[in-house]
């Protein structure tokens, strides 16, 4: 038989090049009819190999039987056709290296499946499937633009939920389907964020350690069944974003590292290319052969799976040569400086070729450093991502909320700061799994005091993240008030919904996320100074803040108060832009959701008595430990029924206020 392959000339001058972004259509394993026999075409590349062969149950696993040539265009690359092997059949490649005598059994860089852990060989598998999406596909720019709402549900898949009947195991890709859809869609979050799903080998990673780039984890299911959970989820109008990691991979034997006997996918300075803190490889950006492969595993997700989005893991890590890294532990750069020019302009190139042929997605940076310009385009300067996670936000408020709210006023800073570089960058407030692991606590044990204190604070905190400028972000777990520290061996603590104070912080997220979803003041301006104004953020003493969040038009505006303290306090003014009625549309502190009942019964009439600079203000009733939202009614002011109004939880009888939390003694 003639020799086969699918690699043209212009498909290795764009691989040397680095500009090849489609390269899993060519390397890998592809089932083939050739002279009307079926078999599958290996391609590999490995340009330090004396010897490839590939190995599987087909040849019993004889490593000499079933060579690849190598090509003589110089590219490094072997291939073969073997006619009979079909559609999941287990192969490895058996490679012997021209150095030191190294021979390994590796799997395929580009395998689109892997045998489930603890095996290791990758599968030969055809990726058709029957989208139902086309609806989804057609109109989401309208979901992913920057001035719609984006609350994202940070979910792990192996631990959101698992069979208590069947010995505790994660459900599969289409087990998941429709319970997480539908409760996605009920707590009124747009868009699912799964932590790592590629193919890795350790479950204890949870994702970050990957070896198969191209695969979705076997573990619960095959690539059919995980977009089967993406398809699912799109019909129901929520998008899909995917953690992907760039910055690093193992060192099983099995993955990439020192794939053919040398570094070849890996920097070969340690100095450069391993991580000593993660105890990984990092990729060598400056290499062409690499971009172009890193950057193909980008855009396969987006082909071939429809996903709507990547959340970048560790950017930090790629951009400076010194990160984790001791005085004489690194290598400067040609300018003597510590910014990893390679990993910048691979950053900038992954987001033109994503924008370029997805514009309707979005690119998201975890970047935990000050770094300019990280969500802005490329042509004036910037990374070129649309969004990036505002960590400074996550650890000051984190750290603000942690402390009892007698020392709070000393803190107030910590609040105020965000507002001063808010709009820097496209933020994304994230409230990760980050920060409920290695001994961190779950957001609900961070927060001080008793438990009514503990929930009202939690309840204050999610407030808080949907009043401030920015898109949303949750890691599951933290809807509901979970107790205990996430663990990815167990399901989440689902038991505690039978308990009122976690049913009233789920009741609160879900009427947050639909408040936040409708209000366009809430999220059109996420990025720009006009969307917020403060009222008065000096008010430290009483620990107290209040800003106002506006849309595009002059009508699209509201009032947040936000007390950090448990004392409610009366009578308290704001000034406001206009008068009339302003109605309280969210109050974490009503009956509804665990908490005491303080509150404006529904509505406030401004009066013309200025306040803060402002011509008219209103005189509020400010719940302990408590957010309000008011907004400003068009029109005459509706009146409505007292019943009316308690029905909606947002009003305050005097009867509750026997009910009120206890006070911290000594915070007035």
């Amino acid at each position: 038989m003639e020799r086969v392959s699918l690699l043209t000339e212009n498909d290795i001058y764009l691989f040397r090049e680095g500009s090849h972004f489609r390269l899993y259509e060519k390397l890998g394993s592809h089932l083939l009819t050739v002279d009307g026999t079926s078999g599958v075409y290996f391609a590999v590349w490995a340009p330090n190999a004396e010897q490839v062969t590939v190995m599987g149950k087909f040849n019993d696993w004889n490593p000499d039987s079933h060579p690849l040539a190598l090509r003589a265009d110089g590219s490094g690359i072997w291939e073969v056709f073997i006619p009979g092997i079909a559609h999941g059949t287990p192969y490895k490649y058996h490679i012997r290296s021209r150095y030191e005598n190294y021979r390994a059994d590796k799997g395929d860089p580009f395998a689109f499946f892997w045998e489930p852990a603890p095996e290791t060989a990758s599968v030969v598998w055809d990726l058709k499937y029957e989208w139902a999406d086309s609806d989804w596909m057609k109109n989401r720019s309208q979901a992913n633009a920057l001035n719609a709402p984006i609350a994202i549900y940070e979910v792990h898949l192996g631990s959101w939920r698992r069979h208590p009947e069947d010995g505790g195991r994660p459900l599969t890709y289409r087990e998941i389907a429709e319970p997480l859809a539908d409760y996605v869609k009920k707590m009124g979050f747009t868009h699912v964020e799964f932590l790592p799903i590629m193919e890795h080998p350790f479950y204890g990673s949870w994702g970050y350690q990957i070896v198969g780039f191209f695969a979705p984890t076997s573990r619960f299911g095959t690539p059919q069944d995980f977009m089967y959970l993406i398809d699912y989820l799109h019909q129901r109008g929520i998008g899909v974003i995917l953690d992907w990691v760039p910055s690093h991979f193992p060192d099983n034997i099995q993955g990439l590292v020192y794939f053919d006997g040398t570094h070849l996918y890996e920097h070969a300075d340690p100095r450069k290319g391993f991580h000593p803190e993660w105890k990984s490889y990092i990729f060598n950006y400056g290499r062409h052969e690499v971009r172009a492969f890193l950057i193909s595993f980008a855009l396969f997700w987006f082909d071939r799976y429809h996903i709507d989005g990547i959340r970048v893991d560790a950017v930090a890590s790629m951009l400076y040569l010194d990160y984790a890294r001791k005085e004489g532990e690194w290598i400067p750069n040609e300018y003597g400086g510590k910014e990893n020019i390679e990993a910048i302009s691979f950053i900038k190139r992954l987001n033109e070729a994503i924008y370029r042929a997805y514009p309707d997605v979005q690119t998201i940076a975890e970047e935990s450093t000050a770094w300019p310009m990280v969500s802005r385009p490329i042509y004036i300067g910037g990374l070129g991502f649309g969004l990036k996670w505002n960590m400074g936000w996550m650890h000051d408020t984190l750290s603000y909320f942690s402390k009892d709210p007698v020392y709070r006023k000393y803190h107030h800073n910590q609040l105020t700061f965000s507002i001063w570089y808010a709009f820097w960058e496209n933020f994304v407030l994230p409230l990760s799994h980050d920060e409920v692991v290695y001994g961190k606590g779950s957001l609900l044990s961070k927060m001080p005091g008793d438990d009514w204190q503990k929930f009202a604070n939690l309840r204050l905190l999610l407030g808080y993240m949907y009043a401030h400028p920015g898109k949303k972000l949750l890691f599951m777990g933290g809807e509901f008030a979970q107790w205990r520290e996430w663990n990815h061996d167990e399901s989440l603590e689902w038991h505690l919904l039978a308990y009122f104070p976690h049913q009233g912080v789920q009741r609160w997220v879900e009427d947050l996320n639909h408040r936040y979803a409708s209000e366009p003041a809430l999220y059109e301006l996420d990025f720009s100074s006009q969307g917020f104004e403060w009222v008065d953020f000096h008010d430290a003493e009483s620990s107290v803040i209040s800003f106002i969040r506006r849309g595009k038009t002059t009508l699209d505006q509201i009032l947040v108060v936000c007390n950090f303290t448990p004392v409610p306090r009366e009578n308290y003014l704001v000034g406001v832009p206009q008068g009339g009625l302003w109605k309280e549309i969210l109050n974490s502190d009503a009956t509804i959701y665990g908490g005491s009942g303080w509150g404006n019964f529904g509505q406030v009439e401004a009066t013309p008595f200025p306040a803060h600079g402002r011509n008219y203000s209103l005189s509020l009733v400010l719940p302990p430990l408590g957010i309000i939202f008011l907004k400003k009614e068009a029109g005459e002011p509706e009146v409505k029924a007292e019943g009316e109004l308690a029905e909606l939880g947002e009003v305050a009888v005097p009867e509750q206020k026997e009910q009120e939390a206890p006070e911290n003694e000594g915070c007035e």
